[in-house]
């Protein structure tokens, strides 16, 4: 039987945590470590941490943060946002994070899934998946949902497993933040 398992996910941009409507919207949630401690003290598994605007910013993701989280919590975390190389992970493992999660980078250069998974193993790359349901399909979607990549979600999403993902971060832009539930049919 399978086991279900708790992970928030916590966007962070300029340092905060924030949440959106459908990547819009976006307002101000609260300090992410005292977001993270107050998740772990809840029982979650596991949390997610994505620097939604590394990428558009082009800049790396907050390194200062992942060390302050990992000096508060006591569980395994995932960071992402502006990650473009090995190089990249090195210094977030360092700094504390368990696994890195990779999107916008995954669609532009497919390798370096496998260059991480091959350093770091496939449990450490998380593949994050932004897709959308219009004109009767799934499609994928970089830059914090800005840009189409003309890739279909579930061709994709077996492209990045076979490349060495351990997981798949899949945030259905039609649902995100609706609290109407998950997009079950894609997820299927």
């Amino acid at each position: 039987m399978l086991k279900k398992r708790i992970i928030p996910c916590l966007d962070i941009k300029d340092g905060r945590t924030v949440k959106g409507i459908n990547f819009v919207g976006i307002r101000d949630a609260g300090d992410p470590i005292e977001l993270a401690k107050n998740y772990v003290k809840q029982g979650a598994d596991e949390l997610v941490f994505l620097d939604i605007t590394a990428t558009i910013e082009n800049r790396s993701t907050l390194i200062d943060l992942v060390k302050r989280i990992a000096k508060e919590i006591n569980i395994p975390f995932t960071v992402g946002g502006g990650i473009s190389s090995v190089e990249d992970v090195s210094k977030l493992i360092e700094a504390g994070a368990d696994k890195v999660s990779i999107n916008s980078s995954a669609v532009k250069r497919p390798e370096l899934i496998t260059e991480i998974a091959e350093k770091f193993g496939s449990q450490c790359v998380v593949v994050a998946i932004d897709t959308k349901y219009e004109d009767s399909e799934w499609k994928v979607f970089v830059n914090g949902g800005r840009k189409f990549t003309g890739l279909n979600t579930v061709e994709w999403a077996q492209q990045v497993e076979e490349k060495g993902a351990g997981e798949i971060l899949l945030t259905s832009m039609n649902n995100d933040g609706t609290k109407a539930g998950f997009a079950i049919d894609i997820t299927r």
